[in-house]
This record gives C-alpha cells, structure tokens and sequence, in this order.
C-alpha cells in the first residue's frame, strides 16, 4: 500500500482492518502514515515526503519522489505482494500501478482521481494500469463504468464514523467555549503551502465577520504539529483576536461550531456530515492555478456540490476569494434559520455513503486477486 497524505492514512488504517478479517496472516508494508502503522502497517519511507501541493511543489522535490517510486517498484517486482493498493496520491501511485500491472502484479486504487473534473485523458493510463477503482463516491464509478474500467463504489468510512448528529453543547463544553456565543471553525488546510496562500486570509474574514455577528468565537484545528506550529507563528500577529488553536482535534472542533470556513478537500465532506453550513474557498500560486485552469471539466470543486449535482454551498475560488465575498458568505451561513434545508440535503447525503467501506473495499479485493 502507499498512501501519501493524512486522508489517505486514515482511508489505509480502515481498509487494513477489512483485509485482516479475510487475511487475518497477511503482511501490509509499502508506504503509510501512523494510523495505518497502529494496524502493524510497516512504512519503507515517512509518508510526510509525499505530502506536497500543486505542481510547482513536487518538481522541487523531483529527485526524491522519483527515487523512492523507483523503490517501492523495484521491491515488488523483486517480491510480488498480492495485490499493490495505491491509496490516492494519483500522480505518484499510477506510474507505481502502470510498472507493476507490467509486471504481473494485482493492482487496486482506492480514491478516484478527479479525473471527471480535469485532465481527463488521465483515463487512458489508469485503463492501463488499474485492475481494480475502489470509490468514496457514486457519481465516480459511474464515470469509470463507462470507461470499461472496473469498478466498486464502497461508500465512505467517514459517513459511518461521524455520527448522524453530533452534540454542539457537549463540543462546546470539551474545548471551554461560551454555551451560548456562535463558533466559527476555520480550516486553511493540511498542506503547509494551503496554510500558507489561506490562513491569513481566513482570518481576516473572520475578524470582519466578528463586527457583525456578536460574542462570535474562533477555533482552528491544526491538521498535525507542524501546521500547528506554522498557525502559532501566524497568530502571533493576530494576538488581539481570540483564536482557540489546536493540535488536531478536527472532529471536535466542527462538531462544536455553528460554520466552518475551509480549504476545498476533505474537509467540506466531514462539515457536510457534520451537518454544518461552511463556505468553501481555495487559492493556488498563480503559476499553479494559470496551468491548471484550463483543464477544469467540473462547475464544482466540493464534495457536497459534486453529491447533489448543485450549488449546496457557496464556493468562493481564486481571485473570488476575497475578504468581502467570504464575510458575507460566512454571515450568511451562521444564521442558523436559514439552513434548515440546507441539513436535510446533508442528511439525505450522508445516508448515500454510509457503507461498510473496508468490508466492500476488502471483499472486492478479494473477489479481485482470487479471480
């Protein structure tokens, strides 16, 4: 397996307990980050060097990435497993699959490529090295049926681990925040290059917002301990705003809030499932946005949109991403009468994806190296 991100870790650690119950002797080693190796997960290589943004970001650390793909792919052809997982991270864990289905080895990629969004002639190589697409979503294996590519929608483990109803008053409570007073969450991303193009901006939206709402609290979870040291650093200028920072504790942190604030990703399918209003915003390097925009196939960037196939939640991208249109947006989505609706179309969702994901995702790999 080689997953390289936080997501990715948790999506292995889950998987790697489906597998136990059908391999209950197998060994798992590859690439990981500490959930997976709390499953007995052996990592070759720290998953933190894999963890780099946009493309400007990889192309400085070329050398690198190249040599520890060359690794992982001379090991296996030495010792094929029986089946190679790349758990996301498609630019890096394709040319992995595309070697090793060469070589004869099994292959599975567990998360979709945003291939129905952008740099849609991807498809042609994952045919190519794919012997399996495992899906978080419905609307993706739609797209790779019709591509002939095999195929199993698993649903998501988050909709399963994040309850149908979490309790505000009690997150409230754990983290020592007013009872009664709005929380407002802000998630400038995992990445240090997400944190750094976001957080600032963030919370300037949420400084102006503060003049609108009154008593209106601020909490940001630290995605790991680097982020939180770059956030502590950033904060430091900030000393007159009353941020709660935190070492992790993402879960806890929406659960108490009344709206979140995030970097487009992950994060908007745990505020959905969280049944939180959030507004939805992304900014990349100019160079890096200038390359990738048109390749961009999709009206949405968010799990949520892309679920319900229209505008849930706004989305405020690039040069939209202003501290105007984010203020009124994130005021928009702390009044709580308007949002009624809004909670039902979260819910109708989150009912979507609750599946068994590691017991489907392990049986299809079963069914898969068996065959």
């Amino acid at each position: 397996m080689v997953a390289g991100e936080t997501s990715g870790d948790l999506l292995g650690a889950d998987l790697i307990r489906g597998l136990k119950t059908i391999y209950p002797d197998a060994i798992f080693e590859g690439i990981g980050g500490p959930k997976m190796q709390a499953e007995g997960f052996y990592s070759l290589f720290s998953m933190e060097r894999l963890s780099v943004m946009g493309l400007i970001e990889p192309l400085k650390r070329l050398p690198e990435l190249l040599r520890i793909r060359r690794a992982i792919v001379d090991r296996y052809k030495e010792s094929p497993p029986l089946a190679f997982v790349g758990i996301d991270s498609p630019d890096f864990n394709t040319n992995i699959e595309l070697k090793l289905h060469r070589a004869g080895v099994k292959t599975v990629h567990y998360v979709s490529p945003s291939v129905w969004a952008w740099r849609q002639g991807r498809i042609k190589t994952i045919k190519k090295a794919v012997d399996l697409m495992l899906t978080l979503l419905p609307f993706e294996a739609e797209f790779y049926s019709e591509s002939q590519i095999p195929v199993r929608f698993v649903g998501h483990p988050l909709a399963r681990q994040i309850p149908m109803r979490s309790n505000r008053l009690a997150a409230k409570k754990q983290l020592e925040l007013i009872s009664d007073k709005p929380v407002l969450c802000l998630m400038p991303g995992s990445r240090a290059g997400e944190v750094a193009l976001l957080a600032e901006l963030f919370i300037a939206v949420a400084e102006r917002a503060g003049d609108s709402v009154p008593g209106l609290q601020l909490v940001i979870p630290a995605a790991n301990e680097a982020r939180y040291e770059q956030l502590k650093g950033i904060l430091s200028c900030y000393k007159h705003l009353n941020i709660k920072l935190l070492r992790q504790q993402s879960h806890l942190a929406m659960a108490s809030s009344d709206a979140v604030l995030l970097a487009s990703g992950t994060t908007a399918l745990e505020a959905m499932l969280f049944k939180k209003p959030m507004v939805v915003s992304y900014r990349l390097g100019a160079i890096t946005h200038a390359l990738v925009a048109p390749f961009i196939k999709t009206p949405f960037v968010s799990i949520p949109n892309l679920l319900a196939g229209e505008m849930l939640v706004p989305e405020l991208i690039q040069s939209d991403a202003t501290v105007e249109a984010l203020t009124a947006a994130i005021i928009d989505a702390l009044d709580t009468d308007k949002n009624k609706p809004l909670i039902e179309q979260f819910d109708r969702l989150h009912k979507l994806l609750d599946m068994d994901s590691a017991a489907i995702a392990a049986e299809a790999i079963h069914q898969l190296v068996s065959s």
